[in-house]
């Protein structure tokens, strides 16, 4: 190889993998911990489905699952993270979760109450289907960029 010829450079897939390693390692914590805990909420919510209203069940379900999504996000997912008050970290997280919770009830009433959709199927669907996409996404960025944020490297002097 001469001076003018410039080194091999990997390939893209791996340079984009190398660039968003830890985005990618995160995202893979969050949606085990998240599979994990759908499993819970879609059981306590079948479960309470036939013994009370839809939008109590998803409620008291989500609020199982989004307790257990908490333990497993803040002492894995997060775990490098600096800590601050556990009071401040779980009052975010609750708020943001009644956010995610206020998105999947809303595809959950819109389906049932206005579209019409009132079968076990289409609950599910829309709760635990298009919901929880959509509430997913809004709590892994919240959490991600608000509740166990990076605190920044104190500068050095020298």
């Amino acid at each position: 190889m001469t001076d003018l010829e410039s080194p091999p450079h990997p390939p893209l897939l791996s340079r984009l993998f190398a660039r968003f390693e830890g985005l990618v390692r995160e995202l893979g914590k969050f949606g085990t911990i998240g599979l994990a805990t759908f499993i819970v909420d879609a059981t306590v919510f079948n479960l309470l489905y036939h013994h009370m209203p839809p939008l109590v069940a998803g409620t008291v379900s989500m609020a199982i699952a989004a307790t257990l999504a908490f333990l497993g996000n803040r002492y894995w997912t997060w775990r490098d993270r600096a800590r601050t008050d556990l009071r401040r970290e779980y009052g975010l997280y609750f708020l943001f979760n009644l956010c995610g919770l206020g998105i999947a009830l809303a595809c959950l009433g819109l389906s049932h109450y206005v579209l019409g959709f009132t079968s076990q199927l289409a609950d599910n669907v829309a709760k635990n289907g298009v919901g929880l996409v959509l509430g997913t996404t809004f709590r892994f960025l919240s959490y991600r960029y608000v509740v166990f944020r990076k605190h920044p490297e104190p500068e050095t002097t020298g």
